[in-house]
């Protein structure tokens, strides 16, 4: 039997945490104020109306009501809030 552990298997045991990004409340879906609807890098979903930007880029709701997603432009998307 060995005294030690392989060598490596200390240096070994490290990851960073997972971001846990991407959309958390879907279309037609009702929400609260406050609430997050997108954790995202940079702006893939813009904000539309009723609706917040983070600095981190995530998208979450100013008002209590339904999650709409819609289109900004020929490229673009954007998510909105309006009330039930």
């Amino acid at each position: 039997m060995a005294h030690k552990k392989g060598q490596g298997s200390s240096r070994n045991g490290r990851d960073s945490n997972s971001q846990r990004r991407g959309v958390k409340v879907f279309g037609g879906q009702s929400i609260t104020a406050g609430s997050i609807i997108i954790r995202q890098v940079g702006t893939k979903i813009h904000p539309g109306k009723n609706v917040g930007l983070g600095k981190d880029y995530t998208i979450f709701s100013l008002i209590d009501g339904v999650v709409k997603y819609e289109r900004l432009d020929t490229k673009r998307k954007k998510v909105s809030v309006y009330a039930a």
